[in-house]
């Protein structure tokens, strides 16, 4: 077993942070000031978190120099080191091994804490044993560390027999997964590291000068498992296997990374911390986001996690790294396509970025995704499976587990096409010097963005119905069962077959009257669609009909109770695009909604955070009875975005221009330019010098209808002054009807969210708009 831990000192050296001045110098005062504002500004911008400030309280720590660290918008690549400032690739076993050990020391400082050596004093007290139902239960104490102070229970069930069994092991509530490795022949490990029974606590007791997380005790707790198996006859040593489930996943995760006695692991719904990058998955994908898991489950993670809210870019490592620390070992990456913990794309971003480990080390085979219906849930079925994993790598049988791809978000190129080179061209925006002029720009406008979104196939109106609405069991799968309190909920079924959800005012449809109405587009929620699974706040569709707007919402493709319809969406449509279908979506939803009795037409508004920001902003171009539209943290400029050659990561290509300062430039893409290559194929594989249109077009042609722009100071994915750049430039249209004043920008002091404070931004500019005349 390599010792995960590092001297303390090297660690901090290896992150260029240990400064050590014989005298308080200018410079280092002036980066102390700089550091105290940003924890300045983090405490003024997160919601509170207590046991957050009594870590800082205690320790006196500031955030790292920002400033001074590479920002890095894509997953950063593990496959590259850093030796004597330079950038060198990974090319060799030895050298992933002195890879693997910066990783395991980066890991230990930005994430999950310092662990101690292994212990070599570890003594085992057998509690009881018992002969029961063809195998042997024993219960066992262990004792470790200084003064054997660490204690932790373990049970095994040995199979009768000589042995030795192939050994699966996990935590105390997943004691039933070892019951049906008993049946499969495996000597069942079960040991006190969940929430249900944990020992952990003895840990930190007996090792006070290690600032480990609670998931990376427990992860080590599995390690102490091995400890003992290596004493037991009937355990093979060669053929061990981990796995858990939710935060037993992340623990597993750690406990692999960190130990490679482990021969093969399932990482189970591990979410965020766990499979799950903090680039990939955060607030604008519905995410559980680092400030949401470190203020809900503050002792998970090291609380310097934290400082890193709004700047995942800057975070040195990320958990597809995590991933990779089990290469070549086999390691299973099991989700569930509607679990509100995890992402479909953001696991296929974290197995793409993984791969090149495996592939490197031989072990191509060795590392895959399993898919499963349903959500955060487990069953039999799912750990037959798990179990399958194990015997084919322990050369027990032979299961099939092909290579799947379930959202298109990050497929290989192969599955996109409808590329082309040719196409209308728009004149500058600033050579239309009157509304005539600007309204053949306009019309130019839609033809350019008809183009980019491919050639759509043939459609005709549906008039609605119910036929096809959602079925009870799926919405309470997706959690949107109960309206809530205040609000009714009705359902149609519009354009091509699709249910939309439509929430209301309670007591306006017996009223007769019309309200105005918002048609609400979703993030990148891939496992809840318009729901989003994490939030801080209530449902921004609860809100808005609380406050008398008629919130009609729907799943776009490939998201939601739809997640499956994307994954073949190409091979069916080779040259259309998925942004194409869902703006063709969206504006048979308006359909529907102006077929609503109790729907004002005259003032059907759009909004929409991230992905929705991007679908209403091409809505609202081609289709003028969007009365305005809330873009809130849309897409960066598409003229900032590096959209060719998509499959970077498969072909093990960098970012041009990387540098020994900026080593991560050479990184693999940001998660808008891996998005929009795929929803917008066209613009991915244009060869021109800029893009057919750019988000102040788009923005242009809603003039003269009210758009509010909310851009966060903090939002790294879209930089504020880049968006406003291009709201400038769409104001010219907007001067040209003498209607400057309904293009506005607002752009606080946060980072990429839209908790409660924002949707009361959005809320009182809705209603400022109904107030104004027309």
């Amino acid at each position: 077993m390599p010792n995960p831990t590092l001297p303390r000192i090297f660690l901090l050296l290896l992150m260029g942070l240990m400064v050590i001045p014989m005298t308080t110098s200018p410079a280092a005062e002036s980066d102390l000031s700089k550091r105290r504002a940003t924890l300045d500004q983090l405490r003024r911008i997160l919601p509170p978190s207590a046991p957050w400030e009594a870590w800082l309280e205690k320790t006196g720590e500031l955030p790292p120099d920002f400033d001074a660290m590479p920002s890095t918008p894509g997953l950063p690549d593990p496959l590259v080191r850093r030796v004597n400032g330079k950038i060198v690739p990974v090319r060799t076993k030895a050298e992933w091994k002195e890879r693997q050990e910066e990783l395991r020391a980066l890991f230990q400082q930005w994430v999950i804490g310092s662990v101690p050596p292994t212990p070599d004093n570890l003594e085992a007290e057998v509690l009881s044993e018992r002969e029961e139902g063809g195998a042997t239960v024993r219960q066992v104490r262990l004792r470790f560390g200084p003064g054997q102070k660490a204690t932790l229970r373990v049970e095994l069930m040995i199979p009768k027999g000589n042995g030795p069994f192939p050994v699966f092991v996990t935590q105390h509530n997943h004691r039933g997964w070892a019951l049906i490795a008993l049946r499969r022949g495996y000597l069942g490990c079960v040991y006190a590291g969940a929430d249900s029974q944990d020992d952990t606590d003895t840990f930190a007791a007996a090792y006070p000068d290690y600032d480990w997380s609670r998931l990376t005790r427990r992860g080590w707790a599995a390690s102490r498992c091995v400890d003992y198996l290596l004493t037991e006859p009937k355990a093979d040593p060669k053929r061990i296997a981990l796995t858990g489930h939710s935060r037993n996943g992340k623990s597993s995760l750690i406990a692999s990374a960190l130990d490679d006695r482990f021969a093969a692991v399932i990482s189970s719904s591990s979410g965020a911390g766990g499979t799950m990058p903090a680039r990939y998955y955060a607030e604008p994908h519905s995410g559980e986001g680092i400030e949401m898991l470190t203020r809900s489950f503050p002792e998970w993670f090291h609380p310097r996690l934290r400082f890193f809210v709004g700047r995942e870019d800057k975070l040195p490592v990320d958990m597809h790294e995590l991933v990779a620390l089990t290469a070549p070992r086999p390691l299973l990456l099991a989700i569930a396509l509607n679990d509100g913990v995890e992402s479909a794309w953001a696991m296929q971003q974290t197995y793409r970025a993984a791969k090149p480990v495996y592939e490197m080390l031989g072990a191509e085979e060795n590392l895959r995704i399993l898919w499963r219906p349903g959500g955060h849930e487990t069953s039999p079925t799912v750990i037959e499976r798990y179990l399958d994993w194990c015997d084919t790598h322990f050369g027990r049988g032979n299961y099939e587990f092909p290579e799947r791809f379930v959202s298109p978000m990050g497929a290989p190129t192969g599955e996109r096409a409808g590329r082309t080179e040719n196409g209308p061209r728009l004149r500058p925006l600033e050579e239309a010097k009157s509304v005539g002029a600007w309204e053949e720009r306009r019309a130019a406008l839609r033809n350019v963005i008809d183009d980019m979104l491919g050639d759509a196939p043939p459609v005709a109106a549906n008039p609605g119905g119910t036929y096809g609405r959602e079925a009870a069991h799926v919405a309470a799968l997706l959690g949107r069962g109960d309206p809530g309190a205040g609000v009714e909920k009705e359902q149609v079924v519009f354009g091509e077959y699709i249910n939309a959800d439509v929430y209301l005012p309670a007591g306006l449809k017996a009223s007769g009257r019309k309200a105005p109405a918002v048609l609400w587009l979703h993030p990148f929620s891939y496992a809840g669609g318009y729901v989003a699974p994490y939030r801080r706040g209530e449902h921004v569709f609860r809100a808005l009909a609380r406050q008398g707007f008629v919130v009609l919402t729907f799943d776009q493709i490939g998201f939601g109770r739809r997640i499956e319809e994307g994954e073949s969406f190409y091979r069916r449509h080779p040259r259309w695009s998925l942004l194409g279908k869902m703006v063709r979506d969206s504006r048979a939803a308006l359909d529907a909604m102006e077929r609503l009795p109790y729907v004002d037409s005259a003032q059907m508004w759009g909004a929409g955070y991230s992905l929705g920001s991007l679908v209403g902003l091409h809505l609202g171009a081609l289709d003028d009875r969007l009365a305005g539209f809330v873009s809130v943290s849309g897409p960066p400029p598409l003229g900032d975005l590096r959209l060719a050659n998509a499959d970077l990561r498969m072909e093990g290509s960098r970012r041009p221009g990387g540098s020994a300062a900026d080593p991560y430039s050479s990184s693999l893409r940001s998660d808008w330019e891996e998005q929009i290559s795929v929803l917008l194929p066209r613009l991915a594989g244009s060869e021109r010098d800029r893009p057919p249109y750019d988000l102040s077009d788009l923005l242009a042609g809603f003039a003269p209808r009210p758009v509010l722009v909310i851009s966060p100071q903090l939002d790294w994915r879209a930089p504020s002054e880049r968006v406003k750049a291009q709201v400038e430039e769409a104001r010219k249209a907007y001067d040209l009807h003498n209607a400057a004043g309904k293009l506005e920008q607002q752009s606080p002091e946060t980072y990429n969210q839209f908790g409660p404070e924002m949707q009361a931004q959005v809320i009182e500019w809705l209603k400022r708009q109904g107030d104004r005349p027309r």
